[in-house]
């Protein structure tokens, strides 16, 4: 099996992933998804390790998943956390094109301000300009980490937060 470059370059930085946490599968049928947990939860089960009975789930997501709910008449299709972002299936503007999108999850972000907000008041008599290189840090990095396409409503709001906890 070949190794792919990212893991070759973090096995090379010294950095070691003791188990994998977190994995997202995509399938089109759900028979060859519930084929495919069965299949990993009996390989898992021949080295001693098992899945996460709570964090372990199949849900219907994608390009078909919307009109499938609606032909049984069940609501809008599940959302899933990953990485710090809420995964949505969404659609373009003309309603035709499966889109995903991706936005801050909520507990990041009211995690973070309320850190931020902490860090606020330790620094409250620290001259100005250098709260605000702190603030423009913490506002670029979460640029950098939650900028994706769709998600500019999301920083925008959190960046007036900053703003208005820095008032």
């Amino acid at each position: 099996m070949r190794r792919e470059p990212h893991v070759r370059f973090c096995e090379g930085a010294g950095v070691r992933f003791p188990r994998a946490t977190r994995l997202v599968l995509g399938f089109q049928y759900r028979p060859e998804a519930e084929q495919f947990l069965d299949e990993l939860r009996e390989r898992l089960a021949r080295f001693g390790l098992a899945l996460h009975p709570e964090k372990t789930r199949l849900i219907e997501f994608g390009r078909y998943a919307a009109k499938e709910r609606s032909r049984r008449g069940e609501g809008k299709p599940e959302t899933f956390n990953f990485l710090g972002f809420t995964h949505i299936c969404g659609k373009t503007r003309q309603g035709d094109i499966f889109m995903l999108i991706r936005q801050t999850m909520r507990q990041r972000r009211q995690a973070k301000l309320r850190e931020v907000k902490a860090e606020l008041r330790r620094r409250m008599h620290h001259p100005i300009p250098e709260q605000g290189v702190y603030l423009g840090a913490v506002v670029r990095g979460h640029v950098q980490y939650y900028g994706v396409p769709r998600n500019g409503e999301a920083i925008a709001s959190f960046r007036r937060a900053v703003g208005r906890l820095w008032r």
